[in-house]
């Protein structure tokens, strides 16, 4: 029995052909795998390999390599807590212990390096969104939010600070300068 759907692994045979070889489409069927079982299963591992008509060592190789990828379960909501020195400096909140999945498997605590958005240090990444200037109570709400969800969306920070306006051309976005024109002489 197929521990993944049939939905999944048609989607995963599908992926060689858009790349070059089909070595390159290992992380994506991955990706997927995981997103449907919440983790990588040794089942799933051989699966996607069988699929992609690949080495079930090289697939497995893959995801032992990735730290994207989880090999135990993990939380329904994943908490990655960034600990590089800007969120070091600025109060960065320090997961227990790095794995840690909470009792009632509703939520899993990473460290991770770096985020990518030191000016707004502490941040973390929950559930495909980040957050940023974090403190105790924020964090207690965030929690709070995802055991009790209300029907209205949790609201969250952009992943980055809006863009500046365009300056490119190739953008079609910017305005062209207006012209002064210039004053004739008299004369």
């Amino acid at each position: 029995m197929n521990s993944l759907s049939p939905h999944v692994l048609d989607e995963i045979k599908a992926l060689p052909a858009r790349y070059p070889q089909p070595r390159s489409a290992v992380m994506p069927a991955l990706d997927l795998a995981q997103e449907e079982l919440g983790y990588l299963t040794p089942e799933a591992m051989t699966e996607v390999a069988t699929a992609l008509q690949l080495d079930a060592g090289y697939v497995e190789g893959v995801a032992t390599f990735y730290s994207l990828f989880h090999l135990e379960p993990i939380g329904k909501h994943r908490f990655y807590m960034c600990t590089n020195l800007s969120c070091t400096l600025r109060g960065a909140i320090g997961v227990h212990e790095a794995g840690e999945v909470s009792k009632d498997g509703l939520f899993s605590y990473e460290e991770v390096e770096c985020m990518g958005a030191c000016e707004y240090a502490p941040m973390c990444r929950i559930d495909h969104r980040y957050h940023y200037d974090l403190t105790t109570e924020k964090l207690d709400k965030l929690v709070a939010e995802r055991r009790n969800p209300s029907p209205a969306p949790v609201q969250a920070a952009p992943p980055h600070p809006p863009a500046a306006p365009a300056t490119s051309p190739a953008s079609g976005e910017v305005l062209k300068p207006k012209r002064q024109r210039k004053k004739k002489a008299d004369g």
